[in-house]
């Protein structure tokens, strides 16, 4: 082989070699950050990169680190449906802000679990640890988040109900009481509970009876009443038209997601009950 052959032959086995470099894409690093936590991870199905060409010991990293902020986000979040627990606020303001985000990566992290599975690698060292670890904590970190979900569905229900009771508390009135309502009268328009136990019951001539969770009822006046007005007010004739509401039809606050789901539909009526039972 002579000077120049040699010189083509190396210029051209460096030139495959740049190309087949060229040929492998890298998927950008990319940071992701959950109140405290945070995890570097790189997107490989979606820059069209091959994870098999990741450098092993780089890759169990970044796949731990993913890992490790999930296992995080669900410490971080166990009391969320536990409003009496200390950590109840943090841990409702780590879902709301996990909702948003969480799980866009958590699905790059699932396709990179699946595509680590084609590499000659992924059964060796910690890799098979971090594949099923990381399975089982994407699987509580997405029932973490519908949990989570419904539970900010029901906050803002109840914001809702907080917002539109004094609508609701006119309308019952303009519906159920004279124009000049008779003091003593004790006619009652209108009664709604809290989500604390807290109870009203609203009558047409001004007065209120209120209970607190597991309190006794009180009578409260309205201001301005003449003395002549107050020797009709008889308190236990109050007292006994708000225990005797009916429970069913007080305007309650949702307290739970059970609160929140519409009525079941009635029964279709059978032939029997249609043909009036014969």
């Amino acid at each position: 082989m002579n000077f120049v052959s040699r010189k083509l032959w190396i210029v051209g086995g460096m030139s495959l070699a740049l190309s087949a470099c060229a040929a492998k894409k890298v998927a950008p690093m990319q940071q992701y950050s959950l109140g405290m936590a945070r995890a570097d991870y790189r997107d490989y199905m979606g820059a069209q990169a091959n994870i098999c060409d990741s450098e092993p010991r780089w890759l169990a990293d970044e796949l731990s680190a993913m890992n490790g902020l999930m296992t995080r986000f669900l410490s971080s979040t166990e009391q969320v449906s536990n409003p009496q627990s200390v950590d109840y606020a943090q841990s409702v303001e780590l879902i709301k802000e996990a909702s948003g985000s969480l799980e866009k990566v958590l699905t790059v992290h699932q396709g990179n679990l699946q595509a680590l599975q084609k590499c000659g690698f992924a059964k060796s060292g910690a890799f098979p640890d971090i594949t099923k670890r990381g399975t089982a904590l994407m699987e509580q970190s997405r029932a973490r988040l519908a949990e989570g979900a419904q539970l900010i569905a029901l906050e803002e229900a109840q914001r809702k109900w907080l917002e539109g009771a004094p609508q609701r508390e006119q309308t019952a009135r303009q519906t159920w009481c004279a124009k000049t309502p008779e003091v003593g009268s004790t006619d009652l328009y209108y009664a709604r509970k809290y989500i604390d136990g807290s109870t009203e019951w609203l009558f047409c001539d001004g007065h209120v009876v209120q209970s607190s969770k597991g309190g006794e009822p009180s009578l409260l006046s309205p201001e301005g009443l003449s003395w002549r007005d107050r020797r009709k007010v008889k308190p236990p004739r109050y007292l006994e038209a708000a225990q005797s509401y009916p429970v069913e039809e007080m305007d309650k606050q949702p307290a739970s997601l059970a609160d929140l789901k519409p009525p079941a539909p009635a029964p279709a009526p059978t032939e029997s009950t249609a043909a009036g039972g014969n």
